[in-house]
């Protein structure tokens, strides 16, 4: 036998805070966990990548059985492929084993996505890592999974050009995760999500043969577009191995301003008004006076203590004057609405320190207490200042710390609730409160998430959003494409029973 088998109750990193390992389902998870990998398979495995790229022991794995919530799984083995060609021979042998395989980028992520559900193999990409094209004539860029897509913003802009997505965790995040998750950032309300900018996919299906969709043309309507099916997937269909990404020509300028309000509802209002004039900002970003708070105490960035909300907005583009125009309107709007202050940026490096300040929330938030549940829900914009003042509301409730942040303009907000794991009535709350979250954004017109993903934190929630029918759907394509369940199991498709 290749493996042994555990008992089905393991579950990796062990029993979760909230509840029992998740029941097996047939279009998510191929089998019980497994213990053991057999030496013959280690062998091979070390035939293909080198004995250096396949981790066995315990103190190698501890650092790929967490990622960026508090959920831990552990993997039997780690692989970190440096080509296609071993992503494929190493995904064949799982195939042939029927082992669980889960993709992993820098482990960023913030609903369990890239964790072994089910142990199993963690194939990670942090070794394909290099940028392959600049194309400035197509205004194209190939590259690796494992590049860093701060990086990749860097390189790209040395040549003039603009790469716009912008996750705040840009700094570490890898470019295969952000389309493994579609990820969005600050800039998307003007610019869109990763999801935008993907031309083409190179990808390992779970049998290990390597597939092309997508090209770098700018039109391209033949067939089925496979990539957008790829894009959000959560690495659950393949295992991405190369991207063609759209750049666009650099913005040459870009004003900044921040304003204050003395009520956050009245800077989700501000922020609906902004939009209705036509004026397309880069990014309209919130704050609430708990995650200044929180910023301030950890960072000292000079952010007003009494604001109940600000509201950090950009414009970018080519004309100098026009942008300054769409400032002074914005800015009249933010008064309009009750802001207490309006400054616009003097200059850029005021302006760095007020982005700093924004990319600083999650460590600031992380220092305030010892755990957080970073939430990620969409609504349409003109239901922001409803949404904001529902969390409020289920603070209260629910007598939690639930700073709110987030991408303002495009409705995608980030309530983390603060809590402590070791403390199990406090734990029970935060559940309750994260599913109000979300029935409140659904019962908006909104969505679980805009940007995170589902992974194994918002799974058993997938079908108040979607309905059974189109769960049923997506059950059918992921059994088409993995029909051993090899791939990422036990990922998106609700179980029955909670991951955390």
């Amino acid at each position: 036998m290749p493996f042994d088998h555990a008992p089905s109750s393991a579950n990796g990193g062990g029993p979760s805070a909230m509840g029992k390992a998740a029941t097996p389902q047939p279009s998510s998870l191929p089998g019980s966990p497994h213990n053991e990998l057999a030496p013959r398979l280690i062998a091979e495995l070390h035939a293909i990548v080198g004995r250096d790229a396949v981790l066995t022991s315990r103190e190698d794995r501890l650092a790929y059985e967490v990622d960026g919530t508090w959920v831990e799984r552990a993997p039997l083995c780690v692989i970190l492929p440096d080509t296609a060609q071993q992503v494929a021979r190493v995904v064949k042998v799982a195939a042939r084993e029927s082992i669980p395989i889960t993709p992993r980028g820098s482990s960023s992520g913030l609903s369990g996505g890239s964790l072994p559900a089910l142990g199993g193999i963690a194939l990670s990409m942090v070794r394909m890592c290099r940028i392959l094209e600049i194309d400035r004539v197509d205004q194209v860029a190939v590259v690796e999974p494992g590049v860093i897509t701060g990086e990749l913003q860097r390189e790209v802009e040395r040549q003039g050009l603009f790469y716009p997505p912008d996750p705040s965790s840009l700094g570490v995040s890898a470019i295969g995760g952000n389309i493994a998750e579609n990820s969005g950032g600050a800039r998307c309300l003007k610019y869109g999500v990763t999801g935008d900018y993907v031309m083409a996919l190179q990808v390992v299906l779970p049998d290990g043969e390597i597939i092309r969709t997508g090209g770098r043309m700018v039109k391209n309507v033949t067939g089925y577009n496979l990539r957008s099916l790829f894009v959000g997937s959560e690495g659950t269909l393949g295992v991405v191995t190369e991207a063609t990404l759209r750049l666009l020509s650099k913005p040459r300028y870009t004003l900044t301003l921040s304003a204050h309000f003395s009520d956050v509802s009245a800077a989700g209002i501000a922020t609906t008004q902004i939009l209705a004039t036509g004026i397309l900002p880069t990014s309209i970003e919130l704050m609430d006076q708990l995650t200044i708070g929180c910023v301030e105490e950890a960072f000292h960035y000079g952010l007003p203590l009494e604001s109940a909300a600000m509201l950090l907005i950009s414009v970018d583009g080519n004309h100098l004057a026009t942008l300054r125009e769409d400032l002074e309107a914005v800015a009249a709007i933010c008064r309009a609405e009750g802001a207490t202050t309006v400054r616009v940026a003097a200059d850029d490096a005021e302006a760095g320190r007020l982005w700093r300040a924004r990319r600083s929330i999650a460590p600031a938030l992380a220092r305030r207490r010892p755990n957080k549940l970073g939430e990620d829900i969409s609504v349409p914009r003109s239901k922001i200042p409803a949404m904001i003042q529902a969390i409020r509301e289920i603070a209260l409730q629910y007598q939690l710390m639930i700073p709110v942040y987030g991408h303002a303009g495009d409705g995608n907000l980030h309530p983390n609730i603060l809590c402590d794991r070791r403390d199990a009535d406090e734990m029970g709350r935060v559940r309750a409160a994260a599913e109000a979250i979300f029935v409140q954004a659904i019962s908006l017109g909104g969505t679980l998430s805009g940007e995170h993903g589902i992974g194994l934190l918002k799974k058993e929630f997938m079908e108040s959003d979607l309905g059974a029918r189109q769960i049923a759907l997506m059950r059918t394509i992921k059994d088409a494409i993995d029909p051993q369940g090899i791939m990422n199991p036990g990922k998106i498709f609700p179980s029955g029973t909670s991951d955390w």
